[in-house]
């Protein structure tokens, strides 16, 4: 089964089971915040009380007021019962504040320990999942849990209190007329009942397809000049439009449930209101002995009774919408948690610290899916502050060496190892702390110039970060900004040009001062000239530690100490540009097409122009 097919079925299988599990587990959040949550329950009790002495209010004005017409009385009740609504008023923002403040914290501490997770997570996760995916758990999803937590769960006790406390009451006032009000009891179970199963599978398909849309969403805006270039426009549309239609109709489906359980509701209620009318008013006109007599008053309140029986039973109906919604969450989101970190620091690590820069490769075969190996049993060593340069076709395994040395995978058979010592029993955090990389492809923070050097450490002081600057050759374009090192950068670093964004990357790297320094084709995308101005400043700065290199121009490998030839995977050839090229060996083929080529072009452009 394929990756994006078998995707598709995890998600499509999320929420299917363990409810009971994830509710506990939803339940543990609101352990930190009892002390909030116990008055929050008390008001909603208090509440509740509140309003089911309303009815009994309505029953005491009409028997005991309207109907022998005392005018005055009728007056002083309805003071009271004024008086009643403020506390309910009062009760009911305090309530409020209460519930929100919990759904906030709980909502923090929820985002801050997944992006903590999604922070230890090892590269090879957000290989398999699409950003657009994993924003959707940060946001939609931990989103989806703060109403169940400001109102749901409360609301939910509130209204089965309120139910059994009506019934109650009704029963005890008469119980001839409760037992016709509860007839229509078990229409409402079956009509619910109807609506869980449902509703259930249409919120598990609304939050499937939700994720597809944001992750087409994430891939195609952040690839929105490729889809211009290539007149893609029209294609694209077509395919959003399918899937923003198959969410469409994933609410729809939804929406139809409820379009018919609210109605089917009311209307069961409003059958039960009949019931009570007919029964209850024969009550009130029979002549029937004077204990099953059925004063006015009671039978209004019965009434209202009535309705408020049917509203917790339809809201307990509604929250089990949130409650689902939550629970398809919920799931989605400790699935996350519960992912075991492959890449981690080792219970008792053999290393910590700064590194000599010793770096060896024995054996090592590495596979990114099954035993479609990237690497076959490569071998080498890298003396400390030796530079060493990887050259060979696209895809022969240059990049993945980078990766395996600073374990953002592990390998399948060999060792890496730095300073004599297996990387996987190095501390991770100190590990990756002695590398600094350059990448063809810079990725810039917002922020400002200074911040994107100096990334968040405080230990490096704006004299590093100038000097940094200045042996890269960044500060001559960085002084002609509109606030030079304070001039704030777009997202991605829009508004510079690759050179500068590269100029940058440089200075964030030696202002790092690793023991190790990488190159992954760092200087691919800068002009001849720039890369003239800045290839004194990185040798300068490579004789002081372990280098290594990655390019496909050659010319920027001539000077490392030794060069590695990679094809399919394997070492072909090893030695410096001299020895390579009097070996006449790939390498040489390498390098003679590159400069034929390039020796074109500038014919080309010399005749062009």
């Amino acid at each position: 089964m394929s990756t994006a097919v078998q995707q598709f079925h995890e998600e499509e299988s999320i929420g299917k089971t363990y409810d009971s599990q994830v509710a506990r587990r939803l339940l543990k959040y609101l352990k930190p915040y009892l002390r909030l949550l116990i008055p929050a329950l008390t008001l909603t009790l208090a509440l509740n009380f509140l309003r089911i002495l309303q009815p009994k209010f309505t029953q005491y004005a009409i028997d005991e007021h309207i109907l022998p017409g005392d005018l005055g009385g009728l007056k002083i009740l309805a003071l009271i019962f004024v008086g009643v609504l403020a506390v309910t008023f009062l009760f009911s923002y305090i309530q409020t504040v209460l519930l929100e403040g919990i759904g906030q914290r709980v909502m923090y501490d929820l985002r801050a320990e997944l992006f903590e997770k999604l922070q230890r997570q090892e590269v090879a996760y957000f290989d398999r999942n699409p950003v657009g995916r994993i924003m959707t758990r940060l946001t939609s999803d931990v989103d989806s849990l703060n109403e169940l937590f400001t109102s749901g769960v409360i609301d939910v006790l509130g209204d089965v209190v309120m139910i059994f406390a009506i019934i109650g009451i009704m029963a005890f006032m008469d119980w001839r007329l409760t037992l016709v009000t509860l007839v229509t009891v078990p229409m409402l179970v079956w009509a619910t009942s109807w609506f869980r199963q449902h509703a259930r599978r249409g919120y598990d398909q609304v939050r499937t397809r939700l994720a597809r849309i944001n992750a087409f969403l994430q891939e195609h805006l952040s690839g929105s000049r490729e889809v211009q270039i290539f007149n893609r426009e029209r294609r694209e549309m077509m395919e959003f439009d399918r899937i923003n239609d198959d969410y469409t109709k994933a609410n729809v489906d939804t929406i139809f449930y409820y379009a018919i359980f609210f109605p089917l509701v009311d209307l069961i209620g409003a059958v039960g209101v009949a019931l009570i009318i007919w029964y209850g008013g024969y009550r009130v006109m029979s002549n029937t002995p004077v204990q099953e007599v059925l004063s006015l008053g009671a039978l209004v309140a019965f009434i209202q009774y009535s309705q408020q029986l049917f509203q917790p039973i339809r809201d307990i109906s509604d929250k089990y919408n949130v409650l689902q919604a939550a629970l398809v969450a919920s799931h989605r989101i400790f699935r996350l948690f519960d992912l075991p970190i492959q890449i981690t620091t080792p219970a008792a690590p053999k290393k910590r610290g700064r590194a000599e820069g010793q770096i060896e490769f024995e054996n090592v075969w590495f596979a990114y899916k099954g035993e479609d190996w990237v690497l076959k049993d490569v071998s080498f060593v890298v003396e400390p502050g030796q530079s060493v340069a990887f050259v060979g076709a696209t895809g022969s395994g240059k990049t993945t060496i980078t990766n395996l040395l600073m374990r953002f995978y592990d390998v399948q058979k060999g060792r890496v190892l730095l300073d004599g010592v297996d990387v996987r029993e190095w501390d991770l955090p100190s590990l990756r702390e002695n590398f600094a990389v350059v990448l063809q492809d810079v990725f810039l923070f917002s922020g400002d110039i200074n911040s994107n050097i100096r990334l968040g450490n405080e230990s490096i002081t704006d004299e590093q970060v100038l000097w940094a600057a200045g042996e890269v050759r960044a500060d001559a374009f960085i002084k002609r900004l509109p606030e030079a090192y304070e001039t704030q950068v777009r997202e991605r670093g829009a508004g510079l040009s690759v050179g500068q964004k590269q100029l940058i990357s440089f200075a964030r790297a030696l202002a790092f001062n690793p023991a190790l320094l990488v190159l992954d084709e760092a200087t691919s995308s800068i002009d001849t000239e720039t890369e003239q101005l800045i290839q004194d400043a990185i040798e300068r700065v490579m004789r002081e530690r372990t280098s290594i290199i990655i390019a496909h121009r050659l010319s920027t490998v001539q000077r490392a100490a030794r060069i590695v030839v990679m094809h399919h995977g394997e070492i072909r050839e090893q030695g410096t540009h001299q020895e390579l090229l009097t070996a006449r060996g790939l390498y040489y083929r390498l390098y003679r097409l590159q400069y034929d080529v390039e020796t074109e072009t500038r014919d080309d452009d010399l005749v062009r122009g």
